[in-house]
């Protein structure tokens, strides 16, 4: 019978040397998007607009050169985000088939969804409002809204469902000592490197940090892969210390 993590990898033992190779690759990755991400939010919002048009007054100006390397990038980088994650997956499937197999739900979510469903749908949306604003201010906005409403919704809904549930999983895996890290590194998701960038939301309405801050995702996974190679090396003598009891 099928192992319940069967899927080419052997979840019986830690193989750092794959794992380490898939960290790093997922950083460079997260950084290839936060790039996508800072070329598309680089710019300020006008502040006499309020709700959906503020929002949106940040692309008033933007070029169809930044749409294009925002989408091109952002589509090569968040795929190889999402396959980097089975760096933890492996980490997690060596101690629970539970909480692996909950988190690689996230994972075949993240790499269907996370690039073409949603991030390169927002740049169509966005793409959308600039052209109807140079020919019809006035209904911009309203038609923005609705392409996104019907074809960016959909796959953003699914994204943050199991994006969230990934989480959690990793979460819960990491803080029970599911994997053989320090309980403590549960810290190095995703989720909590977001919550530090929408922290940066609080200097202002300027340039670098609506570039920062459209990258919120992307620097939750830098935080997440970094944080997970920095301490790579204290959590192999662990695991080598709990084989040896």
């Amino acid at each position: 019978m099928s192992s319940f993590n069967d899927i080419g990898i052997d979840a019986t033992k830690l193989d750092w040397k794959r794992i380490s190779h898939l960290l790093k690759i997922g950083l460079f990755a997260s950084c290839l998007t936060m790039a996508s991400d800072m070329i598309l939010g680089w710019g300020t919002k006008n502040p006499e607009y309020t709700g959906m048009r503020n929002f949106l007054s940040l692309y008033d100006s933007i070029s169809d050169g930044r749409i294009f390397w925002s989408s091109l990038l952002s589509f090569i980088g968040i795929p190889i985000e999402g396959l980097c994650y089975f760096a933890i997956y492996r980490m997690i499937a060596a101690f629970s088939n539970k909480y692996a197999h909950i988190f690689r739900s996230g994972i075949l979510v993240y790499i269907a969804f996370a690039g073409c469903g949603v991030h390169v749908q927002c740049l169509a949306t966005i793409f959308v409002y600039k052209y109807v604003m140079s020919i019809s201010p006035e209904t911009a906005v309203d038609t923005a809204v609705r392409f996104g409403a019907f074809f960016l919704l959909p796959g953003l809904i699914v994204f943050c469902i199991f994006f969230f549930v990934q989480t959690i999983a990793q979460i819960i895996a990491f803080a029970k000592g599911l994997t053989p890290y320090p309980k403590w590194c549960w810290i190095f998701c995703t989720l909590i490197g977001m919550l530090m960038a929408r922290i940066l939301k609080l200097f202002g309405n300027i340039p670098i940090i609506n570039a920062l801050t459209a990258g919120w995702i992307s620097i939750g996974n830098i935080w997440m892969f970094g944080g997970l190679l920095v301490m790579m090396n204290k959590a192999i003598k662990l695991n080598q210390k709990n084989e040896k009891k």
